[in-house]
């Protein structure tokens, strides 16, 4: 292919899981070559090989070890168009850093920030804005919006990420909500584009929210009501004021939830901020009032 180069070339194992829209029932790992290259993704083995075009690529999700799928520690989805393929990479890291690059680096998109700041409705509004993948923290991803605003957005600062769809410029299209934080405040930025461009980057921002996920989380009246401060922005040194306790007890929920990696410490004992995964909770408490 007239400009193709060459990205990725390991070992590993592959499978498809869905041909011509119906899931397959005789899953079974091959070993063999994975090669990706900026136009194509090769799966090789002795008997053969499978090429995928990148652009044919509608989903690409990255999953831990599944039980039924325990030969392996962790795979990527790739779907494309009524087929899915499971690929388990041994440079793993490598290979998702590289084809996510690939797929979204500098493409346009439409981008509302901060749509929400601390849980309020801010008046942002809709502008085109370029995507790029940090090249050198992988994690990251950067978007300029054309009005000047830069939004560094952290993978693994992402809390929660939802998608809908929502007329925007006068068109159905769909959006993606994704919390995070700018300068310690709880924010949403909300990205919108191609069907196909949302997918992929739900994708690719939802592996920050699947690390933070809020499961298992049994939380008191006073941690959730603490918690809910921080999230709507109130200072933790007002915190005791706000929630009406004393200041000895709101440092020992500060404690506990430190502890439970819903708080880091910023500098002194007192002064705390949330984590991805005590936004994710905070949220959840908020909606639920």
């Amino acid at each position: 292919m007239s400009g193709e180069h060459a990205l990725v070339d390991t070992k590993g194992k592959f499978v498809q899981v869905v041909k011509d829209g119906r899931k397959r029932n005789d899953i079974e790992w091959l070993p063999g070559r994975i090669l990706l290259s900026n136009k194509r993704l090769v799966l090789a083995t002795n008997e053969g090989k499978r090429t995928i075009a990148l652009s044919k690529l509608t989903s690409v999700t990255a999953s831990q070890m599944n039980q039924s799928l325990a030969q392996v520690d962790g795979y990527v989805k790739l779907q494309a168009g009524r087929d899915a393929w499971l690929v388990s990479a041994k440079a793993s890291e490598e290979f998702e850093d590289e084809l996510y690059k690939t797929l979204l680096d500098q493409i346009v998109i439409l981008v509302k920030h901060p749509a929400l700041k601390g849980g309020v409705v801010t008046e942002a509004t809709w502008e085109k804005a370029r995507f790029k993948i940090d090249e050198e923290q992988d994690d990251t991803v950067n978007i300029a919006i054309s009005s000047g605003t830069f939004v560094e957005l952290d993978i693994d600062d992402v809390g929660t990420v939802e998608q809908k769809q929502k007329e925007i410029r006068g068109k159905e299209r769909p959006l993606l909500e994704v919390e995070h934080t700018i300068d310690g405040t709880s924010v949403e930025t909300h990205i919108s584009g191609s069907p196909r461009h949302v997918s992929l980057i739900g994708g690719l921002v939802r592996q920050g929210e699947q690390r933070n996920a809020a499961d298992d989380v049994d939380l008191s009246p006073e941690e959730t009501q603490v918690l809910m401060a921080l999230y709507s922005g109130i200072s933790p040194f007002k915190i005791p004021d706000f929630v009406d306790m004393d200041i000895d007890d709101v440092e020992d929920v500060y404690d506990r939830l430190m502890e439970a990696d819903i708080l880091e410490p910023v500098r002194t004992r007192r002064e705390v901020q949330l984590e991805a995964r005590g936004r994710s909770i905070a949220g959840d408490a908020i909606a639920d009032q």
